[in-house]
């Protein structure tokens, strides 16, 4: 039975106050083309993503600028405030009619591979249920406190924690759409945080699955990124 295909909301409507750039982050240019269009471009390059909808700030001067705006597989939607908000107005733009399963990706993370993607979404449409991609903790991990010893503010290890169980959460992640929206709106309703659309579905107390991935799966946040991220987009080329 064939898979149906699929929608892709991408949330690119924060200024990456972190890159300390003179434009936002999605919009820093690397092998010719901005992080947004390498993202959104490997998405649509996808057999099984057919459409992507960007969730773009109110006064957002760049995207209309880019040949991606005249995209026909390319929609957008005014974002909000936190990435929460930006996701909840791209996938509440989606008729479910059409597309009952929607894929959640970080405008700043184009290295994504399709390798990925697609075990992503053959698990979820298996199981029927929702899930994300991640890669497990290898790191020792501490938890830090914050002291402050003779004027000077310092993060002092508090201790160390178990990494066993432990992963790094990455995008895309995969939800049925009207499921997805429910847990959202219930979890803003009751002012509880979300981090990424796996917390919405937690606090939902509804299954999530791990998919592992790769580890170039980066996410663009400080400048020393951008140049990771173009070699590994030359290594993956190549």
């Amino acid at each position: 039975m064939t898979e149906p295909m699929l929608i892709a909301v991408v949330p690119a409507a924060g200024v990456g106050k972190r890159m300390q750039a003179h434009c936002p982050k999605q919009y820093l240019t690397f092998l010719g083309k901005t992080v947004l269009e390498h993202t959104v471009e490997r998405l649509l390059a996808h057999p099984q993503i057919t459409r992507v909808i960007i969730a773009l700030g109110a006064d957002d001067e760049y995207f209309p600028q880019l040949p991606l705006a005249h995209n026909p597989q390319v929609s957008t939607v005014v974002g909000g405030k936190e990435r929460v908000d930006s996701v909840l107005a791209g996938i509440k733009s989606i008729n479910v009619n059409e597309f009952s399963w929607v894929l959640v990706h970080d405008a700043a993370r184009p290295c994504v591979s399709h390798d990925d993607i697609s075990k992503l979404i053959s698990n979820c449409f298996s199981t029927q249920i929702g899930g994300l991609l991640a890669t497990p903790v290898r790191d020792t991990m501490k938890r830090s406190q914050t002291n402050n010893r003779l004027n000077r503010v310092q993060d002092l290890v508090r201790c160390t924690e178990p990494r066993e169980n432990l992963w790094h959460a990455l995008t895309p992640q995969m939800y049925q759409v009207n499921e997805l929206i429910s847990a959202i709106d219930n979890a803003l309703k009751k002012e509880l945080t979300i981090t990424d659309e796996s917390s919405a579905i937690e606090l939902a107390n509804l299954p999530s699955q791990l998919i592992e991935a790769s580890s170039d799966n980066i996410k663009i946040t400080r400048p020393d990124d951008l140049a990771l991220a173009e070699f590994i987009v030359m290594k993956q080329q190549q």
